[in-house]
């Protein structure tokens, strides 16, 4: 048994940093050192998060748990604050895990590999302590430090434009997340008592509506640029299409969440009155989000920038389940969080697998190649299975929770939630029809009725003949070879074994949601239970139904409010 004095939460995030600042002076040529030692200190630092989780979270909990706070900066009431709880332990976990398989799926890199795994090391302490900050300035800190890593993995590592959706990158999150910065101050100079950043502190606190409007609105923008919520989602599709594999594996499996983890944190958690006003807003936004998604991706010819347009469509289901004033929508946004976690970070990591084979990401150049690597195809197509929710994988069970939440919620009205349900339906429509015509576009040819019609000309004779004789010909585009020829392979058991994982777990939560679900309930519950006392004391006060056009909540009633 752990000793509970211990700085567990601490050692978790020092352990990576710490090793990032030891590689420099690791002796090693050819980078095969540095990744058996990056990728040795990812997997023991998963392993003891498993085990402190293990021995020291009680899931029965709702308040912060495994608690370590030391004193900083005591004259501005700035300390070292950490600590987990329903929402956090469950999402720290999955940047443990992610980074640790993004570092697995590295493990041939061979340029500048001691810069690429001190960044990537730097980078998976940063994820941590997003999660585990229990204060407001360490939580700004942390989330500023993680954007310096991924600036450079994509600026350094990336394709052809990778400057440029570095640049961007780094525009959007950076200027946005000023607001955390000015909502810090603001709620720290509005507690009523001495100055204090501690989360659980201000959460006690009574602020006004006054002040509770505008500093919602600065964090939503601020954490609706990393959720990539329309309209701050434009920076995504480009840092896809140019990080490679490993970095978009983390940007999808764990970045996006640190938006969502921020509105339930602090949107939610700490300016529950104002949530009450903007939860229609978020709703609407994540109606948005599934329908405009996917019927981007399929403008899009790049399987990346597909996958990226998927990812914006699959967060507006986070948006919805956060806004629906229900315990099941709040556990749904939660188990989709951790659920797109898994799957984008699959799909993500066996689109590299494939690009490390084709070079190139552009789908009609690849039509076919299911013939030459059968395992990638079997392992993708069950990736786009779980992104089209299907029954018996995780993405069913999140977005079912989502669904049945906003559309039993009576805290809107009949009309409001049929047309959010009918929007989010339309997404759930249009899933499958791009995922299963890029899985199409990618590993089958191209077939009209019985005869294979390549999409090459075919001027060798012989392979001609075999062509129009067993239809075993691969066309990549206006190149047609036969298998046998083909310059690459099949994935390699380290492949498999990553792809595996991910959706092992994928089916295990989509099996058995409670698994995830127990984790997290408590907590969610009692967080979303502040939001309905609060929307019960709205109510009492105004007698305004939300979702009603004709009485919903304006900026004018909320400046009559305040001055009562």
């Amino acid at each position: 048994m752990f000793s509970d004095s211990f700085p567990w939460l601490t050692t978790i995030f020092a352990i990576p940093l710490i090793a990032a600042c030891a590689i420099p002076i690791i002796p090693d040529r050819d980078g095969k050192v540095l990744r058996w030692y990056a990728c040795g200190v990812a997997i023991a630092d998963f392993a003891l998060m498993c085990l402190v989780f293990w021995q020291n979270y009680d899931p029965l909990l709702s308040s912060f748990q495994i608690v370590e706070k030391y004193s900083w900066i005591p004259e501005l009431g700035i300390n070292w604050a950490v600590s987990v709880d329903g929402i956090s332990m469950p999402l720290v976990l999955l940047a443990g895990f992610v980074t640790s398989m993004s570092l697995l799926s590295a493990w041939q890199l061979d340029r500048k590999p001691r810069m690429f795994y001190f960044l990537m090391l730097v980078l998976y302490a940063a994820q941590v302590g997003v999660f585990i900050a229990q204060d407001l300035l360490l939580f700004f800190i942390m989330w500023e430090l993680e954007l310096v890593p991924v600036y450079l993995l994509v600026c350094i590592w990336g394709g052809p434009k990778r400057q440029y959706a570095a640049t961007k990158f780094l525009l959007y999150t950076a200027a946005a997340s000023i607001f955390i910065l000015i909502a810090a101050l603001g709620l720290a100079l509005s507690s009523g008592g001495p100055i204090t950043f501690d989360i659980a502190e201000l959460g006690l606190s009574n602020f006004p509506l006054a002040l509770e409007i505008p500093l919602y609105l600065g964090l939503l923008v601020a954490f609706g640029v990393k959720l990539a919520a329309f309209p701050f989602h434009t920076w995504l599709p480009d840092a896809h299409g140019e990080a490679s594999a490993p970095v978009s594996t983390i940007l999808a499996g764990v970045l996006l969440k640190m938006g969502a983890y921020g509105l339930l944190r602090f949107n939610m958690g700490l300016l529950a009155d104002a949530h009450v006003y903007f939860a229609p807003v978020l709703v609407t936004l994540g109606a948005v989000n599934i329908v405009y998604g996917a019927l981007s991706s399929f403008a899009q010819t790049n399987m990346k920038r597909r996958l990226a347009y998927s990812s914006v469509s699959h967060m507006g289901f986070v948006l919805i389940g956060i806004g629906s004033f229900t315990d099941l929508g709040v556990n749904g946004a939660m188990l989709q969080m951790l659920s797109h976690g898994l799957i984008a970070s699959v799909l993500f990591f066996l689109t590299g697998v494939t690009y490390d084979r084709t070079q190139t990401m552009t789908m009609k150049d690849m039509g076919g190649i299911g013939l030459l690597m059968p395992k990638v195809f079997a392992l993708y197509s069950m990736g786009a299975m779980a992104s089209v929710a299907l029954p018996g994988l995780s993405g069913f069970a999140s977005e079912v929770a989502v669904f049945i939440g906003i559309a039993t919620s009576d805290f809107y009205s009949v009309s409001f939630r049929m047309a959010i349900v009918f929007l989010g339906a339309v997404g759930v429509i249009l899933t499958p029809i791009y995922m299963l015509s890029m899985v199409r576009q990618v590993f089958y040819g191209s077939f009209y009725g019985s005869q294979a019609i390549p999409s090459c000309d075919l001027t060798d004779p012989e392979l001609r003949k075999d062509f129009m004789e067993n239809q075993a010909a691969v066309c990549f585009g206006t190149n047609c070879v036969l298998p046998g020829e083909a310059g690459f392979g099949d994935s390699r058991p380290r492949e498999v074994a990553i792809a595996v994982c991910f959706l092992v777990l994928s089916l295990g939560i989509g099996c058995y949601p409670k698994l995830a679900m127990q984790v997290y309930d408590t907590t969610t519950v009692a967080i979303n239970g502040q939001v309905t006392q609060a929307y019960t004391e709205f109510r009492q006060h105004s007698a305004i139904a939300i979702g009603d056009s004709s009485t919903a909540p304006s900026f004018k009633k909320v400046a009559e409010l305040t001055r009562d």
